[in-house]
């Protein structure tokens, strides 16, 4: 085998445009980003962002929003007329549910508010360059009803759930953090036990916000379960809530086995269908 050649090398180098009109913020960002392995370019308005991904390609764009010249919606608006389009995490102040609905629809794959942390930031561009999944399916998104197509992939539990967790800014921030917590367990028991993380095959949530409701329903591809069958899940030992622990030890499965638990403890109502491959949750207000 060949040794690798200095041009090779630098093929392979990922590319990552930072589009935010904050010169600081900007400049700070890519020394970091660069010091992470990646290349890095800035532009500080949306129109130098558009002239510089027409000139050369680009694995990734950090785009801000609200930018002098042209917006960061109409960037990625023009950007979908590429064939290769980059993968795109929004920065913004705007956290308005109107802006995160849209940079939804977009297909972001990350929606980061301001403040956030520079580090934090740097590994979050990391996994998006590393990741090769499907993107997440936008069936609905308006503000009282958005219905998704996830890929089952452990990492994109956490993106959804950190989305999702933006769009109920009206809610008081423990019923917020609570619901996404039991949403987020139940999200993970479906790409798991259902998807069996099988990034080819979707789960479909739906959310819904009525005036005095909270609702997530969430439909995986599997063939369900009964509750028989659930001997590693806290659940099936309601007098002794660590006994699943050995179980799920002695059959060599992760540490766990509280997702249905914990989720009935939050919600009002958790409903299943006959199978068990669709869950309700309920949450009243």
């Amino acid at each position: 085998m060949g040794s690798v050649t200095q041009s090779e090398t630098a093929s392979q180098t990922k590319r990552v445009l930072i589009a935010e009109d904050d010169v600081t913020l900007a400049t700070s960002l890519a020394k970091l980003v660069e010091q992470a392995g990646f290349e890095t370019s800035t532009a500080f308005n949306g129109k130098e962002a558009l002239e510089e991904l027409e000139r050369q390609r680009y694995d990734l764009l950090v785009l801000d929003i609200r930018m002098p010249v042209m917006d960061g919606f109409e960037v990625m608006e023009r950007l979908q007329r590429n064939t290769r389009p980059p993968k795109v995490i929004v920065i913004t102040a705007d956290t308005t549910q109107e802006t995160v609905l849209q940079a939804m629809k977009e297909q972001v794959y990350q929606f980061v508010p301001k403040p956030f942390s520079l580090r934090a930031l740097v590994q979050l561009v990391g996994s998006a360059l590393h990741e090769n999944v499907p993107p997440i399916e936008v069936v609905s998104a308006k503000p009282h009803w958005v219905e998704l197509l996830v890929p089952c992939h452990r990492e994109t539990v956490e993106r959804i759930t950190a989305f999702m967790g933006q769009i109920k800014g009206d809610l008081p921030q423990e019923v917020r953090e609570a619901v996404g917590q039991a949403f987020r367990e139940m999200l993970l028991n479906a790409v798991e036990w259902g998807g069996r993380f099988d990034p080819t095959r979707r789960v479909r949530i739906a959310y819904l916000h009525a005036n005095k409701m909270l609702m997530y329903r969430i439909a995986d591809p599997g063939a369900g379960f009964t509750f028989k069958e659930l001997e590693h899940a806290a659940v099936a030992h309601p007098g002794d809530p660590i006994a699943h622990m050995r179980i799920r030890e002695e059959k060599g499965l992760r540490p766990g086995g509280f997702g249905i638990l914990l989720a009935s403890s939050i919600v009002d109502e958790l409903i299943y269908n006959e199978k068990h491959n669709e869950v309700v949750l309920i949450k009243y207000l």
